[in-house]
């Protein structure tokens, strides 16, 4: 079990459903959203293009003006898409798509006295940020394999480019260094937000879990308490608690040593975690005590599940030095009732584990439901 750390934990926020990375994953504190990228890039093009759209509409060149006017308002619906019909995946790959076509337009027109090509640098760092490394890779494979056709002499007969051969030359030796460099960085940046993402997801487990038993802690256990209580009063579906205490542990540890002590509590964890259903919340509540919160069960059903778990513990053992020592639990059981608060809820569970311990131990009692006035 991991050790929490004294550190603050990483912030993560959930990416979207169909982000680049898949499903379910999370992004780091502070790095920009691939909607959002994708939406400053599209509008940061807009002026660009209708700045070099003005010049070629200057010489009277509108077939330049009206392609990049074109690429311009498909950019621009595609970012009003986004907004209205927030699919993610919809959205980058349309987004891809038009630079790609904008590029080999740029490239093979010979737009700008053939200077405009040189915005072909900046697609490497986009596709490989916006997308996963495998498209990265292929895409930028595509595009030197297509620069390398253009700068052919296949390429010259079919567009006629302006581009000199030591030009072409050293277009596509920094074009692949770049393409080789933001694939390492990439793959750089991915390996440290993997890692900076298990480390978050270990340091949330450690602030939410007791490192003994592996069962949620106190703070969690409340967290979890008033999330179940927030529903209740939404749909009025009834939840329980059961509070439960190890008989006479304090004697346990004079006689045999915390280190049994201990072992007992992870006996009684583990009885207590098998015998609640995957929908309930268990919680180390203190030393060796436990709260386990039981959605929509009456006070009858929880009185039996703690039963059943009593029994569990009373019948199992642990081993110390080929001695077994056994140890016995008593519990509390309370039902939500009217508009009592979590915290009366707890109170009556904890006089019915009073109740159970005072009336001889290791037996089940369940509180009393608070009459209208208390309530």
């Amino acid at each position: 079990m991991p050790q929490p750390s004294k550190s603050e934990p990483l912030q993560t926020r959930p990416t979207g459903r169909h982000g680049p990375n898949g499903p379910g994953r999370r992004r780091i504190e502070g790095e920009i959203p691939v909607p959002r990228l994708i939406n400053w890039l599209s509008i940061g093009a807009l002026p660009v293009l209708a700045f070099f759209a003005y010049r070629a509409a200057d010489r009277g060149d509108t077939l330049v003006t009206g392609s990049l006017v074109t690429a311009a308002s498909l950019l621009l619906l595609n970012a009003l898409a986004y907004l209205v019909l927030r699919r993610p995946t919809m959205h980058r790959r349309t987004f891809i798509v038009l630079i790609a076509l904008l590029f080999v337009y740029v490239a093979t027109a010979a737009l700008e006295d053939g200077s405009a090509i040189i915005w072909l640098f900046a697609y490497p760092p986009i596709i490989f940020y916006i997308s996963t490394p495998r498209i990265g890779i292929l895409s930028c494979a595509l595009g030197l394999t297509a620069l390398a056709a253009l700068f052919s002499p296949l390429g010259d007969t079919l567009f006629n480019t302006p581009y000199s051969d030591s030009f072409r030359l050293m277009m596509i030796n920094v074009l692949a260094f770049e393409m080789v460099s933001c694939y390492l960085l990439d793959l750089s940046r991915r390996r440290s937000k993997a890692s900076l993402l298990t480390l978050a997801a270990e340091h949330e487990y450690a602030a939410k879990h007791d490192v003994m038993t592996g069962l949620t802690n106190r703070r969690e256990g409340l967290v979890r308490l008033e999330g179940e209580y927030q529903r209740y009063l939404r749909n009025r579906q009834a939840f329980s608690v059961i509070l439960m205490d190890i008989d006479l542990f304090k004697g346990i540890n004079d006689t045999f040593g915390h280190h049994a002590g201990d072992a007992l509590i992870v006996m009684v964890a583990d009885k207590l975690r098998e015998g609640c259903r995957r929908i309930d919340i268990v919680s180390r509540w203190g030393g060796e005590e436990f709260l386990a919160i039981l959605p929509e069960t009456r006070v009858d059903e929880a009185t039996h599940m703690a039963e059943r778990i009593r029994a569990a513990v009373a019948s199992s053992s642990i081993e110390l030095d080929g001695t077994p020592v056994a140890a016995s639990i008593s519990a509390g059981v309370a039902s939500i009732h009217g508009a009592e608060s979590t915290s009366r809820l707890l109170q009556r569970a904890d006089e019915a584990l009073y109740t159970a311990k005072a009336t001889g131990r290791n037996q089940v009692c369940s509180g009393n439901v608070p009459s209208q006035d208390s309530a």
